[in-house]
């Protein structure tokens, strides 16, 4: 989250000239410099490795205020739906130049980069009474997605493989939950098992927060969930916070988005949203919810147009499909309401709720009977054809929303008491409809 980052200043220097570092992060914003790891002693003394505002990678040491070590990746890293592996090599007395700094992504060596320095001197990094940071330089340029498995070996050059592995059926990379490596002086594992910043290692070389609030996710690398999607959407007419699950109207014309995940036509999936606080009830016909197929359209449209095949509920309780009215069902939505989403994709109907009680007598176990249910056109099973949850506005309304995807809170705040989830995937306020889960990688493959 913004303004949130860890904090340690190790008693005595390790090795500094050989160390690894690795981690697991998802972005979520894409368009300014966020720091994963940094230690700062002053202008002339720093290491960091930062995702850049353009989505490349720069691995940075300065020594004497000159670049010890300056690598600047020429791919870009901006995918917001994913979890990265990202490994950093720190061996300066590696007879091979190029082996004196070494950059992993995903168990991926990086080899070609716009800048190319190499150290020759010993890095900043494991100093003493240098502050260590965990997302964040200096008490800035703050990292605004997740973080998980953060680990730290001391007087080693290790490779990817130690941290991850290959999935031997589906070629993905993926997390090994609890690796072995040597720690050496400084080394430490934290964020292993939710929000824990205390080392899980055996050197209890532990962190506190410097700053901000940490929250911990459901979102994990071996099950990630859906979030929004700050890449897919109409007229950028928007503000994306809190780990990309919260959503603001900007300044300007009609906008909507979709999540990063669409609901595969074998499954049936469930999701909430709450209205944050400035919800201004006397304009709530112009914040919508649901699902749409993303297409082309123009400034003067909106989702009640039915321009991106849509089925979707307004803020006052009024349901469009396909641009079409299908009635107001219950009352206007307040700021404490929780809205409720079921999606059976393999009978193709949408059912809306609100605290926990479906709409227009809905049973979302009714199957192909419907009871209840709104049906949006029907699916040919194209990639084209897939539905993902939805938000617009079709004016500028001031309007914020916090979606929980199964990650277990609305905003910063925790769900008040989680519901029945027969799945088992994914936390929420209210109970979940037999049959259906989150809209997660593991949900997907339900």
């Amino acid at each position: 989250m913004a303004s949130t980052y860890l904090t340690r200043t190790p008693s005595s220097s390790g090795n500094r000239n050989k160390w690894t570092l690795s981690g697991w992060v998802k972005r979520s914003q894409t368009s300014a410099e966020e720091v994963m790891f940094s230690a700062y002693q002053s202008n002339d003394y720093y290491t960091f490795l930062r995702f850049e505002a353009d989505g490349t990678i720069k691995f940075r040491d300065n020594y004497t205020g000159s670049a010890n070590l300056n690598l600047d990746t020429n791919a870009i890293y901006r995918d917001t739906s994913a979890w990265y592996h990202v490994v950093a090599v720190y061996d300066k007395d590696n007879a091979t130049s190029a082996d004196k700094a070494i950059l992993y992504i995903n168990g991926e060596r990086v080899t070609s980069f716009s800048t190319a320095t190499y150290p020759s001197n010993a890095s900043t990094w494991n100093v003493d009474n240098v502050q260590k940071q965990i997302g964040s330089l200096n008490t800035g340029q703050y990292w605004n997605g997740s973080m998980s498995h953060i680990h730290f070996s001391d007087g080693y050059a290790l490779a990817p493989t130690v941290f991850g592995e290959t999935d031997a059926t589906t070629g993905e990379w993926k997390i090994k939950t609890n690796p072995s490596f040597t720690l050496g002086t400084n080394g430490f594992t934290i964020l292993k098992d939710g929000n824990t910043i205390t080392d899980q290692s055996s050197n209890s070389n532990n962190f506190s927060l410097g700053g901000g609030t940490l929250t911990n996710t459901e979102d994990c690398p071996d099950n990630v969930f859906a979030t929004l999607n700050n890449l897919d959407n109409y007229y950028s007419n928007f503000n994306l916070f809190d780990g990309n699950t919260s959503v603001g109207a900007g300044n300007g014309p009609r906008t909507y988005l979709l999540s990063t995940m669409g609901c595969a036509p074998t499954g049936k999936y469930y999701w909430e949203i709450k209205l944050l606080g400035e919800q201004n009830q006397s304009e709530s016909t112009s914040v919508m919810f649901g699902i749409s197929r993303k297409t082309t359209a123009s400034s003067t449209e909106d989702l009640t147009d039915g321009v991106a095949s849509s089925c979707i509920i307004n803020g006052n309780g009024q349901v469009y499909v396909e641009g079409t009215s299908a009635g107001t069902f219950g009352s206007s939505y307040l700021n404490t309401t929780v809205m409720c989403f079921a999606y059976d994709a393999i009978n193709n109907k949408m059912y809306f709720g609100k605290d926990g009680t479906w709409l227009n007598s809905g049973d979302p176990t009714s199957g192909a009977t419907g009871t209840g249910a709104f049906i949006p056109t029907a699916l040919d099973g194209s990639h084209n054809n897939i539905y993902s949850p939805c938000w617009g506005v079709n004016y500028n309304s001031g309007y914020s929303s916090a979606f929980n995807f199964g990650n277990g809170y609305f905003n910063k705040t925790a769900v008040a008491s989680a519901g029945i989830n027969a799945s088992g995937n994914g936390i929420f306020e209210h109970d979940v409809p037999t049959g259906y889960t989150a809209l997660s990688t593991k949900g997907l493959n339900l």
